[in-house]
């Protein structure tokens, strides 16, 4: 299967690690893109998703784009997974 996840990330951050996590339980192959730590700096993830937080994803194969670490799992969960909550 290709890459058709991009994941926008820091490095060390819980919420992004929730996110990779997920992708490697559901064994999902996916790009992995480090953002700016600077907050402000961030206006490649606010061009994709109209904010500058991440975790961010863009899923090519449905093209969805979403940040925020839960709705990202949750996504993941019902599109690849069984659909069921962690």
């Amino acid at each position: 299967m290709e890459e058709t996840i991009t994941l926008y990330r820091l490095q060390a951050c819980p919420y992004c690690e929730r996110v990779v996590r997920v992708l490697d339980e559901l064994d999902l192959p996916y790009r992995s893109r480090f953002v700016e730590p600077m907050h402000s700096d961030r206006n490649v993830v606010r061009r994709l998703s109209g904010k500058r937080t991440v975790p961010a994803i863009v899923d090519e194969h449905t093209g969805v784009t979403m940040s925020e670490s839960a709705n990202i799992v949750d996504y993941l969960r019902s599109e690849y997974g069984d659909g069921g909550a962690a």
